[in-house]
């Protein structure tokens, strides 16, 4: 410790005398020799003053060369990292940013936050990216950085984040189909991200995340026998049950308080027909999204017809096995239903139209969506 000191103390005194050459020379000696010892905290930090306040004094292409080494130091002084993560001259400050495990999220930020485009570049660049710094990048970047991000498996994205890339995606063929790559993306996230995409978009992602795919156009086509219900077309309840609320909707009567009624009466017939004349989607395809186990389609349905989350509540119980759900279900489907964006769920709602096989009788001609 004495020894690092009194040599620090030396650098010191010469940094405060010398010329620039000296000044330069110096710096270099103090990082061989932080770069080669071992040294505690304290020392790190002590170094940290001296190449802090000479890196002040250099130029851009020596301050460049300062962060390449800085970039690849474990134990590099975090003033000095700090000082080069936010430096306005990408060439200096873009190797720790891409590079240094010593730059904390903070730092990150701050760059993200207050420097251009070429500093967000290399942050999206970066080994791993957490959800808070993404989620700059996501808001800030250019059509490079989104790109990047999206291409960078060590990348963690947020809900929010996501949704913001789906919006970003639209008309954008190159950052759609690398966000469609993504192994990390949630299923009711690649439906909103294929409903806005082009064909060719789509048909590549088909040949990529056929497996994805399939379960789209399962949750979509028409259900087989063991899906129908109790309550199913056959029933004649059902057929008194599709007068009365077709009768309903024809005088503009069907909206959603009487959904909401329905499902707390547990009156499956009535809320099925109800939806699929709101929603202009086949019988069928309500009825799984009502008893299915993932509540995916039913929430963006609700999202889409601009339901309460109260209504949309009564349609999970309504669905759920002996009309239970735990508290703990039942908050992340708040929490789901919570994310999702009105306009995207209604985009997906049309490609679930424009994707359905063949609904039968009880389809029929199906109206436009209401939107309320």
């Amino acid at each position: 410790m004495n020894g690092a000191k009194s040599l620090l103390q030396d650098l010191d005194d010469a940094i405060a005398r010398g010329t620039d050459e000296s000044r330069t020379r110096a710096l270099w000696h103090a990082t061989d020799i932080l770069i080669t010892g071992r040294y505690s905290d304290d020392e790190i930090s002590m170094f940290g003053e001296v190449i802090g306040r000479l890196a002040d004094e250099i130029e851009v292409a020596a301050r460049a060369q300062l962060s390449e080494v800085m970039s690849a130091c474990d134990h590099a002084p975090l003033n000095v990292i700090e000082k080069l993560a936010l430096d306005d001259e990408i060439a200096v400050a873009g190797p720790v940013l891409r590079d240094s495990n010593r730059i904390d999220e903070k730092m990150l930020i701050e760059s993200a936050m207050t420097k251009g485009q070429a500093h967000l570049l290399a942050i999206s660049q970066r080994q791993s990216i957490g959800e808070a710094v993404t989620d700059v990048l996501v808001k800030r970047g250019n059509q490079e950085v989104v790109t990047s991000v999206a291409r960078n498996e060590g990348a963690r994205f947020s809900g929010s984040g996501l949704l913001h890339m789906v919006r970003r995606a639209e008309g954008d063929s190159i950052l759609a189909e690398q966000l469609g790559l993504r192994k990390d993306v949630p299923r009711h996230i690649f439906q909103q991200l294929i409903a806005k995409a082009s064909e060719d978009v789509r048909r590549r992602l088909e040949t990529e995340r056929p497996e994805m795919m399939t379960q789209i156009q399962s949750s979509v086509t028409e259900v087989t026998g063991d899906l129908q219900s109790k309550f199913g077309p056959s029933s004649r309840s059902y057929f008194v049950a599709k007068r009365v609320v077709t009768t309903q909707y024809r005088q503009g009567n069907l909206n959603q308080d009487s959904i909401s009624n329905y499902a707390r009466q547990h009156r499956f017939d009535e809320v099925q027909i109800g939806l699929s004349l709101l929603s202009a989607l086949p019988v069928d395809v309500i009825e799984r999204a009502l008893m299915d186990r993932n509540r995916e389609m039913i929430l963006v349905l609700c999202k889409a017809l601009d339901f309460s989350w109260d209504t949309t509540m009564s349609l999970l119980f309504l669905g759920a096995k002996d009309h239970l759900i735990t508290a703990r279900d039942l908050r992340d489907n708040e929490r789901e239903f919570g994310r999702l964006n009105i306009e995207t769920s209604r985009s997906i709602l049309k490609f679930y139209q424009s994707r359905k096989t063949g609904a039968g009788a009880d389809a029929g001609r199906q109206p436009e969506l209401q939107v309320h």
